[in-house]
């Protein structure tokens, strides 16, 4: 009996340490759910890589859209503290804006478009000016092209020169590609400005939609104020960044003008848009202007004098002005703003590239306002 009762109770024991009769299964199967997460997480984002890149002509317009709205809330808040009806603003504010676009392209598009043209000649005069002021240059391509024929006779570099690959220029096929880039390019405008147009005019439409899926009083509160403070921190970011672009190429074209560059004006827009771009919008932009520079003035310094002033107005810019503005909740880690560049230029090319920062900065946003993600924005922040 004693025996009996020593068995059962090891049972017992056993059941109660085990429930369920299966102790191993429950664990093996949290183990295997762990396990699982990193890998669901994986699948996760690259479908919503692949969703991005293949969506892109439908996405693009409505991401374009959604940021413009953002960025555009000030100057709509100022106009219905007037007591003007919502449309009405959005439709005078969005006519402003295409307007003063239309004006700019019109005006600027024309110099543009002639430097364009006669880009080979620019070339030719960069080439012969580089050399004048770089005579080792050229000596130095010299001994190259000499080393490379060396021991070779007259008529081997005759039948050399013959055999040399020469370059077709297809026209039909350029000016395809043109119209096509073209054609896209309009109709991601249009699809931009009527979306633009239908979310600053629906004012806190979907906002309202959206906290009526919300269970509980407690919930609904608290999207309103997690959706309107990130709608308000992106919107201060977005418009601020866009003022202080904006007057960088004011100051860019202005030292341009008194410097004698031609199409001053011209080169200060291409400033304030290459400023949207992290890191490398700076530098196409010094490089730019330095050919301009050597294409406009005849010595090296007077040659350099444009992009070493763009650069000065760069750096006063990035370590002073934009710190001074937007302080430090919107400061990012450089290798997180360079990586995402990288991603979203190669995702949507130049778009993603000009959209990189903003969708970088609603990302931190959105993750300081979200307890899940909190150790998220702690990568994000520099």
């Amino acid at each position: 009996m004693k025996t009996d009762c020593k068995d059962g109770s090891t049972a017992a024991a056993a059941r109660a340490e085990k429930p369920g009769g299966e102790p191993g299964s429950a664990q093996a199967s949290a183990a295997r759910a762990d396990k699982a997460k990193p890998a669901q997480i994986a699948i996760v984002g690259l479908g919503l890589v692949a969703f991005l890149y293949f969506a892109r002509p439908v996405m693009l317009p409505v991401l374009l859209g959604w940021i413009a709205a953002v960025t555009l809330q000030p100057p709509m808040r100022w106009l219905s503290h007037w007591h003007i009806p919502r449309p009405l603003s959005a439709a005078v504010l969005l006519c402003l804006l295409v307007s003063a676009f239309g004006v700019g392209f019109y005006e600027l598009g024309r110099p543009a478009l002639k430097w364009v043209n006669e880009a080979p000649q620019h070339m030719t005069d960069l080439r012969r000016r580089v050399q004048k002021n770089f005579p080792r240059l050229g000596r130095f391509s010299e001994a190259v092209a000499a080393v490379s024929s060396l021991g070779a006779t007259e008529e081997e570099k005759t039948e050399e020169q013959r055999k040399a690959p020469t370059v077709e220029v297809k026209e039909s096929r350029g000016a395809s590609a043109v119209i096509n880039w073209t054609g896209s390019f309009l109709v991601c405008a249009v699809e931009t400005v009527v979306l633009l147009y239908l979310l600053l005019a629906s004012g806190d439409f979907f906002l309202q939609k959206l906290v009526r899926m919300a269970p509980t009083s407690q919930d609904k509160e608290s999207a309103i104020e997690i959706s309107r403070e990130i709608q308000r921190n992106i919107s201060h970011y977005l418009f601020s960044v866009s003022l202080i672009n904006i007057g960088l190429g004011l100051a860019v074209s202005g030292g341009l003008c008194l410097m004698g560059v031609p199409n001053a004006a011209m080169w200060g827009m291409f400033a304030a848009a290459l400023n949207f771009v992290p890191y490398l919008g700076p530098v196409v932009g010094v490089f730019l202007l330095a050919t301009v520079g050597l294409l406009t003035f005849d010595t090296l310094w007077s040659g350099l004098l444009p992009a070493a002033w763009y650069l000065l107005l760069h750096l006063l810019e990035s370590n002073l002005v934009t710190p001074v503005v937007l302080g430090r909740r919107f400061a990012l880690h450089p290798v997180v703003i360079f990586v995402s560049l990288i991603f979203w230029t190669w995702l949507w090319g130049l778009p993603g590239a000009f959209l990189s920062a903003p969708i970088l900065v609603s990302m931190k946003v959105v993750c300081e306002r979200l307890p899940a993600l909190s150790r998220a924005s702690q990568l994000l922040t520099s």
